[in-house]
């Protein structure tokens, strides 16, 4: 968990970063951006930090040797020689310029950041964060001149909304770093070159890391196999994400072999879920463990997909919160439609 309260803004480097497949511009400030007033940092912090919250923890990679890792070298060269800020961060500039060669990239503002005192999963550490800024709002000026009020309009970045943005933590550099990062603009191919192309990073294998994965797994199998392969009714489906979910929640261990029988509890579906466990893991080159500690964070975070609803054609959602065994699925011949019988003690 990352906690901004005590962190202060140091040197930021501003450069421009264009498209390098269609010849467009690279400009490398020569100078460090100079903060002319108190107010300023405090707008660039909010602008930097705020949509840093509970992200996945991720760590710099590569195929050979972490320490070939462009990005990673730069960043460590910032932490080792703070001197040295403004040429590495041109040098990370030019590396990102290299790496904007899809036709879609957008250019935009790099900024190159330090931060002191930042808290990451409770150790104080310092912090180095490179941001992307690819998309302008429009904004009403307001003036007042003599005894007139006058209004024009302009454009720039809102401080509300980060495009891109990478957090590198200076602790475990042995294991690449712990990072954070954001990519709000690009969904497509091109989204590659940020997180794959340029910071060429991999997610940490942390026990948020795991929790997630299963989870996500749990909830693809019960949305997507159960419903196409078994045919099992949907409170049926249902009724296994809430096992899945009250397993996670009230226990600290996760187990394989424990979760199978309290969650899945049938045979048929627990050979069903070892099946798709292992396409799912191979599919998406995730490791699998039998045995791992549950994050409590990553659970959170699932519960707010986990939704047991029942969808009932275009007319009704049922929403369930337990006791499954008061809700009963039949068929009805004459008006050849299903039906769902609830029982209930009274109306609230």
């Amino acid at each position: 968990m990352l906690d901004n309260t005590s962190t202060v803004l140091g040197k930021v480097a501003v450069h421009y970063v264009d498209n390098s497949s269609q010849d467009q511009d690279l400009i490398l400030s020569q100078n460090e951006l100079y903060l002319e007033d108190d107010l300023l940092p405090l707008l660039l912090k909010q602008y930097f930090l705020h949509s840093f919250k509970d992200q996945s923890l991720y760590v710099f990679q590569h195929e050979t040797d972490i320490a070939l890792n462009e990005v990673m070298h730069h960043v460590n060269h910032i932490f080792e020689h703070e001197d040295d800020f403004l040429l590495q961060s041109q040098a990370l500039a030019k590396l990102l310029y290299d790496k904007s060669d899809h036709p879609k990239v957008k250019g935009g503002e790099f900024y190159i950041v330090q931060f002191k005192d930042c808290v990451i999963d409770d150790e104080l550490c310092d912090a180095v964060g490179l941001f992307k800024s690819e998309n302008k709002d429009s904004y009403l000026k307001i003036y007042h001149e003599k005894s007139n009020v006058g209004i024009s309009s302009d454009a720039g970045v809102s401080i509300n909304k980060l495009d891109k943005g990478c957090l590198i933590f200076n602790t475990e550099k042995e294991q690449g770093y712990k990072l954070m990062i954001i990519d709000n603009t690009n969904k497509g191919s091109e989204a590659q070159y940020w997180m794959n192309n340029f910071l060429n990073v991999k997610p940490r294998e942390d026990k948020f890391y795991h929790t997630k994965n299963y989870l996500d797994m749990c909830n693809t199998f019960c949305e997507e196999y159960i419903d196409t392969v078994i045919d099992a009714p949907r409170n049926e489906v249902l009724k296994i994400k809430e096992n899945a979910m009250n397993y996670f929640t009230s226990k600290e261990v996760f187990n394989k072999q424990e979760f199978e029988e309290e969650a899945l509890q049938e045979p048929i579906i627990i050979e069903a879920f070892k099946d798709y466990k292992t396409t799912f893991f191979n599919n998406n080159e995730i490791t699998s463990f039998d045995e791992f500690d549950i994050s409590e964070k990553a659970v959170k975070k699932a519960q707010k997909v986990f939704k047991s609803i029942l969808k009932l054609d275009k007319n009704f959602h049922i929403y369930l919160h337990g006791r499954h065994d008061l809700i009963e699925r039949g068929y009805d011949e004459e008006k050849g439609m299903y039906f769902y019988k609830t029982y209930f003690l009274k109306e609230e």
